[in-house]
């Protein structure tokens, strides 16, 4: 099937099979890498990416659903704040030790991204539930907790 999908602000056209997942499309057909593959189970989501800016498990997803719409994956996270090339939330959870291994890390970023976009200024406990879906082997969550709310607090510098 001929899908045509608009990632990190670039459209793309391709020919893919409609069994194809969306996290294949973006790894192997577009050379997106920063979307991770891990359990092809909807339980770890290393794979989220934002489709129409809300997140979404791409393992879980089929790229032929994805036709018509825009995807974002963590290539298209750097370079909005203007200043170090980075997403204010990229900037968090490196000042704030919010990531270890990097494997979940991608994933955290645009749920993290994803959930300040709607709310600028969450709780604990609903950064908590926005990342439930999202599985860190390495960190007992606290730094990646801390880090949303670190960029949460750069409110005049978050972009959507």
């Amino acid at each position: 099937m001929q899908i045509t999908v608009t990632v990190n602000g670039a459209e793309y056209t391709r020919d893919v099979e409609p069994r194809l997942l969306l996290v294949h499309f973006l790894r192997d057909e577009l050379g997106l890498t920063g979307t991770h593959w891990g359990c092809d189970t909807s339980n770890c989501g290393v794979c989220v990416v934002l489709l129409d800016g809300l997140p979404a498990k791409s393992c879980t997803v089929l790229a032929v659903m994805a036709d018509g719409h825009e995807v974002r994956t963590v290539e298209g996270l750097a370079g909005t704040d203007g200043s170090d090339g980075l997403d204010p939330v990229q900037r968090a959870f490196s000042d704030m030790h919010g990531l270890q291994c990097g494997f979940c890390t991608p994933g955290m970023l645009l749920t993290s991204r994803a959930l300040l976009d709607r709310n600028p200024d969450p709780s604990e406990a609903e950064i908590r539930e926005a990342i439930s879906g999202q599985v860190c082997r390495c960190t007992g969550y606290e730094n990646i907790v801390r880090a949303v709310r670190a960029a949460a607090e750069r409110a005049g510098t978050v972009t959507s």
